[in-house]
């Protein structure tokens, strides 16, 4: 597990393509806007968007299921189109997580997972600022438990992922520069 701390360097990270890049952390810990500034928008399959898109509310949670439902459904349409996709939710959880890897392994699809490994004073500052909406205390603190224990437990090593990069503070994604590498020469 490759782990990223900000400096003054900027940090290249390359990814295969296509790629299922996991985003991993707690709410607040700024998994959204990392994706919006690395990723193109299409890539990116959000469980709070498509909350929002199904029940008007991106905090509903009586909507997950639907949403979780569409999300992968999406995932497995963009790999088997050959896209990658960029899974933007907590993913705290291992069920969470494999449900992605299953899907990634259906069609050959190496998946990274990026891990917010940020200071838990940080994520709650981060969550408090959220505009239009905060998680409660209480569930970034179950976030943040469950990851602690992820990573502590070296869960992540025994789930093949093909790269784990664990961003350890919040200026990290200032200066880093995501790749997206081929998995093979091309054509012609």
């Amino acid at each position: 597990m490759a782990p990223v701390r900000s400096s003054e360097r900027m940090t290249v990270i390359t990814l295969p393509d296509p790629c299922c890049i996991l985003l991993v952390g707690p709410a607040g810990a700024g998994k959204s806007t990392f994706a919006a500034r690395h990723f193109p928008t299409e890539a990116i399959l959000s469980s709070d968007a498509l909350r929002a898109a199904i029940s008007g509310d991106a905090a509903d949670q009586g909507a997950s299921r639907a949403a979780f439902r569409a999300l992968h459904r999406t995932l497995d349409r963009r790999l088997v189109a050959g896209q990658s996709a960029v899974i933007d939710a907590t993913n705290v959880q291992a069920p969470a997580r494999h449900a992605i890897t299953r899907i990634a392994a259906r069609h050959g699809v190496p998946v990274a997972a990026l891990v917010f490994d940020l200071p838990a004073a940080l994520v709650y500052r981060r969550n408090a600022a959220r505009p239009g909406r905060t998680v409660p205390d209480a569930i970034v603190a179950r976030q943040l438990a469950a990851l602690r224990k992820t990573l502590d437990s070296g869960a992540l090593a025994g789930e093949g992922y093909a790269q784990v990069v664990r961003l350890l503070d919040g200026e990290v994604g200032d200066r880093l520069v995501i790749r997206m590498g081929l998995t093979s020469p091309p054509a012609g």
